[in-house]
């Protein structure tokens, strides 16, 4: 904004508000406009020249009326030979060949999609080229802040976009509304099919054969084409027609043709049909040869063939003119293209339904297809049933004999412009090079059903199909019938006119046509066409004769070749009409008397009209239409029902005819007749007529509209051929030479000799052509001709205009405003037709009266301004239904935009207020954006809102731009406000951007994200995006202009940040996705944006709405005046500030970078190589993609992408794009990102400026921060990171106390983002970085002597950042640490300080923590081995509480990620234990944990937690528990997520256990709404409990062992393993030793099989060996107390047991009475679920149990098993069953039975194993209790076909229990004597059972 323009010296204090309150007039309504003519007259600009200049007015050239030549197909135009007599066929030709007349509006065809979108370039970086980190050169100069603010401005300000939203994805709607610009009207074509016919070959060749290919639809049984002819014969051949044949034209040597099909279908065949010369004897004995004689066997039958030929030469040189028909064949079309519409493999042809496309021509082989024609068969009736035949095999055509042949055809589709093509009419088809070459044939289609398309070129052909002939009953010996047709012009013979078409090796035209012979057949079908060329005026002299003969096959003496046997005709006229159609006519012997008729359209009432307006214009009567004579005295009464009479015509014809005659009704409105002296107005008749025609066309070919439901055929209409009349009524319309700048359109309209009196006021010529509504007694022609009197008289050929100046937009807007009922419904349902014609023709009127440069309020009379006001007013009244009132609105939109271009302006402006006025309500709103949308659409829409104005208020007159310099300061601060808000004068003279800035405030209000704010918010995108890519305002003084239109937008964006989509909480950013994201503790960011005005809202505005408001208000951001927002700043409050900076934290988020995923690997590397590989492919596939070489090439050097921040999103629907696509889009959103985060930066800077200065900076400056952090927190680019450390080191040099006082979380947090960019891949970013933590050091040791806080800052930065991300560098870290030691040594002031010592102290501590974490990336893989390190990591940092807790959340985090959720949720219990321990040291809160003790019940493992060491840190220290979680509202958070983690573990009793902790804290808050939801999950949880009783499982555990020295650390350890349920044996052994085996070679591990104590020394030293055992939870009786359910039972283990069965002799397994089983106890050092997998094994002990302990518990477990069954609820017939079948089956080995006989059947002679077998006697009586318990159980669960089966069990059960019965009563006695010393032997069993024990 220039100085001159705007003085900012004085400016008082504004309160500003964001919506001004004190409106005069409400944002819902629409103000009063200015007077734009009047206001530009009053205001001249100060600007000469220049882009300023030219927002001020419309281009002097902006309208202009083209002519462009039509464009012709043939190489010469098609117009009849004969002089164009018949008015008619002078008019079509006249309307085929004139000029096209194009209205151009120059700028509108500039649309944002002409505009290149930018060349996308992004940051590239090639590591090869790496080189170490330069140090940032006077980084360590002490420069003043001002000119380290201005070079960091340079910088940004170097080498930016231009265009904002060339990088922004356009929205799915066009950004500018415009009319498509409907095709240019052209001769109609379907599908086209080109058809070369190659060869035909039969068995034998004694004779010339003659062709004819067309189409046939069965299903229409209809025949679609018109014949092509040809022959394939060879000279030779040919020469045996030698007497007969004529000199041959080009084009009837034709063998390829291009067939049309409009309605491709399954039901079309191509049928070929084959002639021979006329021979004696019928089609079969002629075709016999064909079908004995083979190829093979010429030779043989040489003489047989020479004869024949001998005899074919004869026919040929007598009958050579003659034909007969031969054969047939039909090609299905579908069998060359399969019914799923593309072709089949074999074929390789591609043709579908809906449009025929052949990749590729291939040719079509057809063999031993061809029918011979049965003479009796001839008609198209059988043919239609042969073909319906071929589609299913039949009978009918296997009776037919084939004949053998050969015809190669290519079917392709045709080339677009195919070389050396003929028309129908034989006129040659640009291109034609070389009128001697073979030309292709164009054939005529014969659409199946109507085509609804213009005519535009001039054809005239009659086709003539004899069909059948019946001479039965006729005397005499007519048998061998052929018809002789000719077109005569007269009854003479010589009068037969050379118009039918030859067929193939012939003349082009000849006068006569002969039909084939059927040999012998008196009643012949024929299926001949002759193709006949009409001439363009036909007399009553035109006839076709038709002149039957009969022709003498055998040469016999006095007999003549051919004998006339009768004679027909068919006169070419009737009443004026042309004959066609199908005719039955009687046959006379005698040659015809005279009789006969002319050319019209073949609908009657067309017919009429156009004869009747043709007499008018000849001014010839009578006329005579058909049998009627009609006089001048009624022609007026007959035109009009003529007229009207249009409505009834015929669809097709009216289409065919439409322009002659739509320009027909517009002159006969412009030019009513006179008729008998009398003025004859049907300005009405017409106007009506339009519109029901209109409405037809609309009804009834409603596919061919376009987006706005304008019909096709309608708008090139208007677009292309409409023109004003011109003033001779003898020329029909003005060509280019006609219009020049002085056309009078009415014979009298401009005549010197204008009568006085001629005064017609307003009320007298309301409608020239509705006398009814005149407001006087005399009609308006009484009136004209009392005042011209004689001259009426004079002159029979007067055309006048009433109102002197009847122009046809003045006509059309008075007829329609006068006009009601179905009249008026009937052109408001077609609007946009009228609204165009009138539009076409006011711009016409004003181009060629030279009135464009006249001034716009002196164009148009105010009669047709107040029609024009009386129109809009009828539409926007108008209550029809929603589709029509839509359609409505769309068209008046269009309508006003167009005046905008031709009438004043303010005037067009009154007209949309009143629009406003009338829908101003909510329930059209979506109608109203769209009206505004299609209005704002103007090509010189900015020029429109008067950008140069200045506001003032509005009771002064507004000052001119050339005296601003002196106005006063309260006029100033008025500006200053008025400019940013929606102020009455804001909309007054910024019209239209006033109205979409109030729909958008009103919006974001009522709406939010309804259709309506989502239509509002698009149509300010779509504005600001079309001014973005506009050429017109691409410098920067102007943008400055056109973004002042749009400062408001800021405001309204501020108060709609509440309803704005959180884009913060996705999860998005790169650090933000791998650090707190996989901790799961991100609480939400709402906390993130600390100190704002408005807590964040759930948004009511979608993600899209949200993206597309943030990217306007970035744009105004960026292109306003940088004065004009500075000093707006200064005048906000604080809390406005703060919301102004939310805004633009959530910018940040939403522009972030975001790589899209792709599922494979390999793709992902590709493009990841794309994004960051090498520049030269980059610049080459941006090139291609946008055809322009990089406008924008410094991009690629700059804009080099973090590799370590990108990440890959799941994005299904993004698969479907091509690699090039992928990488395009990445490059748009790259730059996007960069440019959006830019713009950031700038506005943070000037807001860092304007409130350097004020008291309240400090929270301000926090915001600020705030938002840097956040921004180098996403994905960023090198290009952006380099400005964006800039701006930071300039802050913290600005306002070091803001970082180490007052905002202390802020530095961490910027520590940690300063060493992520350190270790960056990109020397750019980490020379930034460095250089940013070196001067935050230096900065803090300024301060006080000591960077405590920056040391411990950075300290834990690394700890978290090596412990998080996934793609981080140690040894680009390594080269920062070195940059930082570097800047230290050569920082000369500070060399004689501490802090160089202190620096290198801290780098080298960094280091050994980096060195440490070096090991966990190796053991990346091994995710136990990970967790391991981790926990030693976290346990070294045990007296570091932060460090601690960090660690414990990576720990989480990989838990999380592998989905142990148990263990997560443990690591998450031990960080709240450690937070509550050191929360009771700070403060003493009741209701808080006292410590780690309260959580023992969640996990006996956490009071490791407990801070009781001397080496503990007091938490009051600074910089010590002073991270976020170290609050109360940190615990909770880290309770809450612990819950959330057991729920996903499904350990629903831990989750009770952790909200009892939870609970008394919000009891404590009163916190009813957190005490509520944690309720509702404890119902959850017990009820989970219940409904999955029998149905959990948590873990199943593994002893693991490793030996070997390949271990390391690991040799000789033992781990039990936690792995998920139902892991077998097998999988974990396939997955360690694969994972070992990949480690160390396959060959080199091997797992131990069976679980035997491992002897080390017997192993292979240079293996390594695993040892997996599965291990059981392991109780003692007494535990078995308290666990009882199954959770109690899985968790708190610590105890695990395996078994090992072994005999004394060494084997495993052996019989009954030597088996032995060793139980292996183990004990592990912490009790599972802990806060990792595997935990090392601390304590073993074995117990032996000798053979009949075995058999005991092997007793007793069969015996819980039937227990189980029998009791089981609900019970299970096979369960029990099945366990029946074991316990008391015969064939059960080792079963019962076998254990009693071994251990039983006799006392044991050692008394030690009384109490044993004793124990073993009562297990069996038990065992045969619970036996017959079960059989009885079952007895009552069994069907009747289970009672044998039941039967067998109880016989097995009484055999055994006989069998035991002696067993279990045999009591050993001893051990029932009485014993005084009872307590001897109680413990017998433990005593008696050896015991070893492993410490």
């Amino acid at each position: 904004m220039s100085s001159q323009l705007i003085n900012f010296s004085h400016l008082s204090d504004l309160s500003f508000s964001l919506l001004l309150i004190a409106h005069q007039v409400p944002l819902t309504e629409a103000v009063e406009p200015v007077d734009f003519e009047e206001y530009l007259i009053t205001h001249p600009p100060i600007v000469e020249s220049g882009p300023l200049r030219d927002l001020i007015e419309f281009p002097p050239d902006d309208i202009e009326v083209i002519y462009t030549p039509r464009e012709c197909r043939t190489v010469v135009q098609a117009v009849p030979e004969e002089g164009d007599t018949d008015p008619h066929v002078r008019d079509c030709v006249r309307s085929y060949t004139e000029d096209w007349a194009v209205d151009d509006m120059k700028r509108r065809s500039m649309s944002i999609d002409d505009t290149p979108r930018g060349s996308w370039a992004c940051s590239i970086f090639d590591l090869k080229n790496s080189l170490p980190d330069a140090l940032l050169p006077h980084l360590l100069d002490r420069a003043p802040n001002e000119e380290i603010d201005r070079h960091n401005e340079e910088q940004r300000k170097a080498n930016r976009h231009r265009e904002l939203f060339a990088l922004h994805p356009a929205l799915d709607e066009e950004p500018i509304e415009r009319h498509c610009v409907p095709e240019v009207p052209k001769e109609h074509f379907g599908q086209r099919l080109l058809v070369k016919c190659l060869s035909l070959k039969f068995e034998i060749e004694i004779e010339p054969i003659f062709a004819s290919l067309a189409l046939y639809d069965v299903k229409e049984k209809k025949k679609i084409s018109e014949n092509f002819f040809f022959d394939l014969n060879s000279e030779q051949t040919k020469s045996m027609l030698r007497p007969h044949i004529q000199t041959a034209a080009i084009s009837t040597l034709a063998r390829s043709a291009i067939f049309s099909i409009t309605y491709p279908s399954q039901d079309v065949f191509l049928v070929i049909k084959l002639e021979k010369v006329l021979q004696q004897g019928d089609i079969g004995e002629c075709a016999e040869p064909y079908m004995v004689f083979k190829e093979s066997d010429a030779a043989k039958n040489k003489e047989k063939l020479e004869k024949l030929r001998g005899q074919s030469e004869q026919f040929c040189q007598r009958l050579g003119r003659y034909r007969m028909p031969f054969a047939w064949t039909a090609i299905h079309l579908m069998n060359i293209v399969n019914s799923a519409g593309s072709l089949e493999r074999d074929t390789e042809l591609e043709m579908s339904l809906s449009g025929l496309t052949f990749p590729q021509i291939v040719p079509v082989n057809i063999q031993d297809v061809f029918q011979y024609q049965e003479g009796d068969r001839l008609s198209d009736e059988d043919l239609y049933k042969f073909l319906a035949d071929m589609r299913r095999p039949s009978s009918v055509l296997r009776r037919l004999r084939p004949i053998t042949a050969q015809l190669k055809l290519d079917i392709s589709p045709a080339p677009e412009n195919p070389h050396y093509c003929l028309t129908p009419d034989l006129l040659q088809v640009k291109p034609y090079p070389d009128s001697r070459v073979r030309p292709t044939r164009e054939i005529l289609e014969f659409p199946a059903r109507d085509v609804y398309v213009p005519n535009t070129t001039y054809r005239n052909l009659l086709y003539v199909n004899p069909q059948s002939l019946n001479f039965a009953n006729r005397q005499g010996s007519a048998r061998n019938i052929t018809v002789k047709v000719q077109f005569m012009n007269g009854e003479d013979p010589n009068n037969a006119m050379p118009v039918i078409f030859g067929k193939s090796s012939c003349a082009d035209f000849a006068k006569e046509a002969y039909t084939a012979v059927v040999y012998h057949n008196r009643s012949p079908d024929f299926h001949d066409e002759v193709k006949i060329k009409l001439p363009a005026s036909l007399s009553d002299h035109h006839h076709i004769l038709f002149t039957f003969y009969h022709v003498s096959c055998q040469q016999k003496q006095n007999t003549p070749l051919e004998t006339p046997v009768g004679y027909t005709w068919i006169p070419m006229l009737q009443n004026g009409r042309l004959r066609t159609g199908h005719f039955c006519l009687p046959v006379s012997l005698e040659k015809p008397p005279q009789s006969y008729s002319v050319l019209s359209p073949d609908d009657q009432y067309l017919d009429k009209f156009f004869a009747l307006v043709h007499a008018l214009d000849e001014h010839m009567f009578p006329v005579r239409i058909g049998d009627m004579r009609i006089m001048e005295n009624n022609l007026e009464a007959e035109l009009k029902s003529s007229i009207a009479a249009l409505n009834s015509s015929q669809l097709e014809p009216v289409v065919r005819f439409l322009h002659l005659l739509l320009d027909k009704l517009v002159l006969l409105v412009v030019r009513p007749p006179v008729i008998a002296g009398q003025i004859v107005n049907l300005g009405q008749a017409s106007f009506e007529v339009m519109a029901s025609i209109v409405n037809r066309l609309h009804k009834y070919l409603d596919t061919s509209q376009d987006m706005h439901g304008r019909n096709g055929l309608l708008s090139s209409y208007i677009h292309y051929v409409f023109r004003l009349p011109s003033n001779d009524p003898n020329s029909p319309s003005p060509g280019p030479g006609g219009l020049g700048g002085s056309v009078h359109y009415a014979t009298m309209a401009r005549s010197a000799v204008r009568p006085a009196s001629l005064n017609l006021n307003r009320s007298r010529s309301l409608s020239n052509s509705n006398p009814d509504i005149s407001g006087t007694p005399t009609s308006p022609d009484d009136e004209v001709r009392s005042i011209i009197g004689s001259k009426v008289r004079s002159s029979n050929r007067l055309w006048l205009n009433i109102r002197l100046k009847l122009l046809f937009h003045e006509e059309l807007a008075l007829q329609w405003v006068v006009s009601s009922g179905s009249v008026r419904e009937g052109a408001l349902q077609q609007a946009w037709f009228f609204f165009e014609l009138m539009v076409k023709s006011i711009i016409h009127h004003l181009y060629f009266t030279e009135r464009l440069e006249s001034p716009r309020k002196n164009r148009f009379p105010e009669r047709f301004m107040d029609d024009i006001t009386a129109l809009v007013n009828v539409c926007i009244s108008s209550n029809q239904d929603l589709e029509l009132v839509e359609r409505l609105n769309t068209s008046l939109a269009f309508f006003l935009n167009d005046l905008l271009s031709v009438m004043d302006r303010g005037f067009v402006f009154t007209l949309i207020r009143a629009y406003w006025k009338q829908v101003n309500n909510p329930t059209l709103e979506s109608l109203r954006l769209d009206f505004l949308r299609i209005v704002c659409s103007h090509e010189h829409y900015v020029t429109l809102n008067l950008p140069c104005s200045l506001l003032t208020p509005p009771a002064s007159p507004s000052p001119s731009v050339s005296s601003s310099s002196g106005f006063s300061t309260h006029v100033q601060d008025q500006k200053i406000a008025n400019m940013f808000e929606l102020s009455v004068p804001f909309r007054e003279q910024h019209y239209l951007a006033g109205l979409v800035l109030s729909e958008l405030s009103h919006a974001c209000y009522i709406y939010e994200d309804c259709e309506g704010g989502r239509k509002v918010v698009s149509v300010v995108h779509n504005l600001l995006s079309s001014h973005d890519s506009d050429p017109r305002y691409a410098d920067p003084e102007v943008k400055a202009r056109v973004a002042m239109l749009y400062l408001p937008l800021i405001g309204i964006v501020m108060e709609t940040l509440p309803q704005l989509h959180d884009f913060t909480a996705m999860g998005g950013s790169g650090e933000e996705a791998e650090g707190e994201g996989n901790s799961l503790i991100n609480q939400t960011v709402a906390m993130a944006i600390a100190g704002t005005s408005t807590p964040r809202q759930h948004g009511s505005f979608s993600a899209e709405s949200s993206r597309s408001l943030l990217i306007c208000l970035l744009w105004v951001l960026k292109n306003a005046d940088e004065l004009v927002l500075q000093k707006w700043f200064t005048d906000l409050s604080v809390s406005q500030l703060n919301r102004l900076l939310d805004l633009l934290y959530l910018c940040v988020s939403c522009f972030e970078y975001k790589v899209t995923s792709i599922k494979s690997k390999d793709m992902k590397a590709k493009l990841e190589e794309a994004i960051l590989g090498s520049i030269g492919a980059r610049q080459e596939m941006v090139r291609r993609s946008r055809g322009q070489l990089g406008r924008v090439t410094w991009f690629l050097e700059n804009l080099r992408w973090r590799k370590d921040m990108t990440h890959w999103r799941q994005n299904s629907e993004k698969m479907d794009k091509t690699r090039a696509e992928l990488e395009h889009e990445a490059l748009i959103d790259g730059n996007l990102a960069t440019e959006a985060n830019i713009i950031i930066l700038d506005t943070l800077e000037i807001i860092v400026q304007t409130v350097s200065v004020t008291e309240s900076k400090e929270s301000i400056l926090g915001g600020v921060l705030k938002v840097l952090l956040h921004s180098m927190a996403c994905n960023q680019s090198a290009l952006y990171l380099q400005h964006c450390f800039a701006t930071q080191r300039a802050l913290v040099s600005k306002f070091p106390e803001l970082l180490f006082e007052e905002e202390t979380e802020q530095c961490a947090d910027l520590c940690l983002r300063l060493l992520r960019s350190c270790s960056s891949s990109i020397s750019t970013i980490r020379a930034h970085a460095s250089a940013s933590l070196y001067l935050l050091m230096r900065q803090n040791f300024e301060i006080g002597n000591n960077f405590a806080r920056v040391k411990m800052q950075v300290t834990m930065s690394l700890s978290s950042l090596v412990g998080t991300s996934q793609n981080f560098n140690e040894e680009f870290l390594r080269r920062s640490l070195k940059t930082i030691l570097t800047y230290a040594e050569e920082d000369l002031e500070l060399r004689e300080t501490t802090f160089p010592d202190q620096v290198q102290d801290l780098v080298f501590n960094l280091h050994m923590i980096l060195s440490d974490t070096v090991k966990m990336k190796e053991h990346q893989e091994d995710p136990e081995m990970l967790i391991d390190l981790m926990y030693r990591i976290a346990k070294g940092y045990q007296t570091s509480p932060d460090l601690r807790l960090t660690w414990l959340q990576n720990m989480a985090g990989k838990h999380s990620e592998r989905n142990n959720h148990a263990e997560a949720a443990q690591c998450l219990v031990h960080s709240a234990a450690l937070v509550a321990e050191y929360l009771s040291m700070l403060e003493d809160r009741k209701y808080l944990p006292v410590g780690c003790v309260t959580f023992q019940n969640i996990s006996s493992n956490v009071l490791e937690e407990s801070a009781v060491s001397d080496d503990v840190v007091s938490p009051d220290e600074e910089g010590i528990c002073s991270g976020k979680y170290f609050t109360e509202i940190g615990l909770v958070g880290l309770l809450e997520q612990a819950a959330a983690s057991f729920s996903m573990a499904g350990m629903y009793e831990a989750v009770n256990e952790v909200y009892k902790v939870l609970i008394p804290i919000h009891e404590a808050n009163r916190d009813a709404k957190k005490l509520a939801t944690i309720h509702g999950k404890l119902q959850e949880a017990f009820g989970k409990i219940v409904h999955q009783v029998g149905k959990r499982m948590f873990g199943t555990y593994f002893r693991v062992g490793f030996y070997g020295s390949k271990f390391g650390d690991l040799d000789e350890q033992e781990f039990v393993y936690k792995e998920p349920a139902i892991t077998k044996l097998a999988e974990i052994s396939h997955r360690l030793e694969g994972f070992y085996g990949e480690r160390f070679g396959e060959d080199q591990v091997e797992v131990i099989k069976d679980s035997n104590p491992v002897d080390k020394c017997k192993l292979d030293p240079n293996k390594a060996f695993v040892q997996i055992t599965y291990v059981e939870p392991y109780f003692d009786t007494y535990e078995m107390k308290d666990r009882i359910t199954y959770f109690d039972k899985n968790y708190n283990l610590r105890r695990f047991v395996y078994c090992t069965p072994f005999t004394l002799d060494g084997r495993a397994h052996g019989d009954l009475h030597e088996q032995f089983k060793r139980k292996t106890i183990l004990t592990t050092s912490h009790a599972f679920p802990y806060i990792k997998t595997r935990i090392n094994i601390i304590h073993k002990e074995e117990i032996i149990s000798t053979p009949i302990e075995v058999a005991i518990e092997d007793m007793q477990k069969k015996t819980q098993e039937l227990a189980f069954a029998t009791h089981q609820d609900p019970a299970d017939a096979k369960m029990l069953q099945m366990v029946l079948q074991g316990s008391v089956g015969t064939t059960v080995n080792q079963g019962p039975l076998e254990v009693a006989q071994v251990f039983l059947s006799e006392i044991p002679s050692d008394p030690k194993l009384y109490r044993h077998h004793n124990k073993l006697r009562l297990c069996f009586k038990d065992f045969t209790k619970r036996c017959e318990d079960a059989l009885r159980k079952n007895k009552s669960l069994i069907g009747p076909d289970q009672k044998e089966y039941q039967r067998e069990l109880e016989r097995n059960y009484h055999r055994l229990k006989e069998a035991l019965q002696p067993l279990i009563n045999r009591k050993i006695p001893q051990l029932y004597k009485p014993v005084l010393q009872v307590n001897s032997h109680r413990d017998s069993f433990s005593r008696m059972s050896l015991r070893k024990l492993d410490i």
